[in-house]
């Protein structure tokens, strides 16, 4: 992070009443050059969401006893600076790909950080609070999904301790691409 920016910020879970920087942080996302790689949607896509649509998304990850939560951290003035979305997946169901769950897990999805703020430590934050979450959960291990083509993603999530796992999921409307699985196992 440059010496010009701020480096004081908290990372929280969000409220649901928060609906509107929920859209405005991944607006923001979807414009990112790494985003075609980093997101299953379009920042044209999203666009075309109602105001309901980031409602009910920022409700259902907004809960601590809930499925999901999407923490970020917020620099002292306010801005939401990054995010990361933990998802509870429990043995017996399917995932979002279609594949059955085959214990409880985590998953970690909508990982974004503002690059003026990358490499002082929030990303490595969000991870630490969504991964305590989610051991505090019960869950057994914490899997994310990572494109093949996305090194500096996969660089951070190796220092993270997450591993390959050897599957990959093809990328739903992208024929021949694939992601790859990076898991954590709980100690």
């Amino acid at each position: 992070m440059s010496d010009s920016i701020p480096d004081s910020y908290v990372v929280r879970s969000i409220r649901a009443d928060e609906w509107p920087a929920v859209k405005e942080l991944r607006l923001v996302a979807l414009q990112d050059p790494a985003a075609p790689v980093a997101f299953l949607e379009t920042y044209e896509k999203a666009l075309t969401h109602p105001d309901s649509f980031w409602q009910e998304r920022a409700v259902g990850s907004s809960k601590v006893d809930g499925g999901a939560l999407q923490f970020i951290a917020e620099a002292a003035d306010g801005t939401w600076v990054g995010s990361v979305v933990m998802l509870i997946e429990e043995a017996g169901t399917d995932d979002w790909a279609g594949f059955p769950v085959e214990r409880d897990q985590g998953h970690v999805v909508g990982v974004f950080v503002r690059p003026e703020w990358r490499g002082g430590g929030v990303t490595k934050g969000l991870f630490e609070a969504a991964v305590e979450w989610a051991w505090g959960r019960g869950v057994e291990a914490v899997r994310l999904i990572v494109h093949e083509d996305n090194p500096r993603a996969q660089g951070f999530y190796r220092k993270a301790g997450f591993v390959p796992t050897g599957k990959t999921v093809p990328l739903p409307g992208n024929e021949g691409e694939i992601e790859l699985e990076f898991v954590l196992e709980k100690a």
